[in-house]
């Protein structure tokens, strides 16, 4: 990388999810503002300035590729996406090997109030490959998060069930650059039927 050029900062969007409380609807697909949420969620890494952006599919994986514009995305599929999102993380990860990206920027797409502007706070926080960073609202760790390259291989190891990369985080919690975003983004999850008053 030329010392002037920007470091790659992927977007890697994990929306494999099958949205078991909600009936079994696939989260990627849930309607907002007339289009498919994954839609939302790849505007919100890009505006951001995140570059390339991988999204990971899983539940009902056709439909969406099939209903939801991903043009310009690296688009992956998990097979095993039924046994949590440890398991989109590590294919998510596996698939930005040889893009030459410095950093994953990791963000769920059933948080539709997280925008750009958080996303990019977050992507800022990088300085090396060994960045660690993520959004923080009032103090609090949530999404989305920042993992320099030299992480993957770890945070791949230990993802495991729904932990997703939880065991690496704790395990270096004084290594982790916490960025306040609860000024300017909501961190709430669509995960059962009340939730879906938030895309609305």
């Amino acid at each position: 990388m030329n010392a002037a050029e920007p470091p790659v900062i992927a977007g890697l969007l994990l929306a494999a999810g099958g949205g078991r409380r909600l009936g079994g609807r696939p989260k990627a697909l849930l309607p907002y503002r007339g289009r498919p949420l994954v839609e939302n969620a790849v505007r919100v890494l890009r505006e951001a300035g995140c570059g390339p952006v991988h999204v990971v599919l899983g539940a009902s994986a056709a439909e969406v590729r099939e209903r939801a514009d991903l043009t310009g995305c690296v688009v992956v599929d998990n097979p095993d996406w039924a046994e949590g999102m440890g398991s989109s993380l590590r294919v998510g990860l596996a698939s930005l090997a040889g893009t030459g990206a410095r950093a994953a920027l990791v963000s769920l797409v059933d948080q539709p109030g997280i925008g750009p502007e958080a996303v990019a706070r977050v992507r800022a926080a990088y300085r090396s490959p060994a960045s660690l960073a993520a959004a923080a609202y009032d103090g609090e760790r949530g999404h989305p998060v920042l993992f320099g390259a030299d992480r993957w291989a770890d945070i791949a190891a230990t993802a495991t069930g729904d932990r997703g990369a939880r065991v690496h985080l704790k395990n270096h919690a004084d290594e982790v650059m916490l960025v306040e975003c609860g000024d300017v983004a909501a961190a709430f999850d669509i995960d059962t039927p009340p939730d879906l008053a938030h895309l609305v």
